[in-house]
């Protein structure tokens, strides 16, 4: 999708220094990395709250470390490393300035180093089990569930391509992935003009275009299921 691709491109200029693309991808992120502190602290988060400001600060770390030849996605990585930062902050019990804590190492190591050091197999289950649970529950808001998923997922690999192709497009396209989301059904006549795919079969794999395209559509709640489909 073009919206990764951008992000990409904004990551490799972040690496490259470029401080407007430091920048640009924070903006994007805000409401991102709010929403990571307020589901860690299991509370609403503004960004007055201290750990609001950890939050931003452990973003900004994991952007300076964050390598992707590790097969680790951006979105994920930099959950782990929100998480880790507040957690520290709780573990401390003392009250530290944002600036301070900015400049706090661990043996030598920022956060976001740290953080990438103890991303063991354990952490990452963890986090993978966690996103199947968040995406379990918005089909369930939909009527699907994994089992129905099973069944409507097709079984030949061109036709199963086809669907796949069918839900990036309704992903890619704004105004039908808000039908979607809003009206609970996907789009077919449209999508059917959009692709030249017959309604009929668009109608057979409803269920299948339905779950893919929430995953498409939400790259960044999803990173792990994202990157199975990113390049199919």
């Amino acid at each position: 999708m073009e919206e990764l691709k951008d992000r990409e491109d904004l990551l490799r200029r972040v690496r490259q220094g470029d401080r407007d693309a430091r920048e640009e991808i924070i903006r994007r992120h805000r409401l991102f990395i709010i929403r990571v502190a307020a589901a860690f602290c299991k509370r609403q988060i503004v960004w007055n709250d201290d750990e609001a400001s950890i939050a931003l600060i452990a973003f900004n770390e994991a952007l300076d470390v964050f390598d992707a030849g590790r097969g680790i996605p951006f979105p994920a990585f930099a959950r782990l490393v929100i998480r880790s930062r507040i957690a520290d902050y709780y573990r401390k019990e003392v009250q530290v300035s944002v600036e301070n804590l900015k400049e706090t190492a661990v043996n030598g190591r920022t956060g976001a180093e740290v953080a990438l050091v103890r991303f063991t197999e354990a952490e990452l289950t963890s986090e993978r089990r966690e996103e199947i649970e968040r995406y379990r529950t918005l089909l369930t808001r939909f009527g699907l569930s994994f089992k129905d998923l099973v069944a409507a997922a097709p079984k030949h690999r061109d036709a199963r391509a086809k669907l796949i192709q069918v839900a990036r497009v309704l992903a890619e396209n704004h105004e039908l992935l808000g039908q979607l989301l809003d009206k609970k059904r996907v789009p077919l006549n449209e999508l059917s003009v959009l692709t030249g795919v017959p309604r009929k079969t668009l109608e057979r794999g409803r269920r299948y275009i339905l779950a893919v395209g929430l995953i498409l559509g939400r790259p960044d709640e999803f990173p792990h299921l994202y990157s199975h489909l990113k390049y199919c």
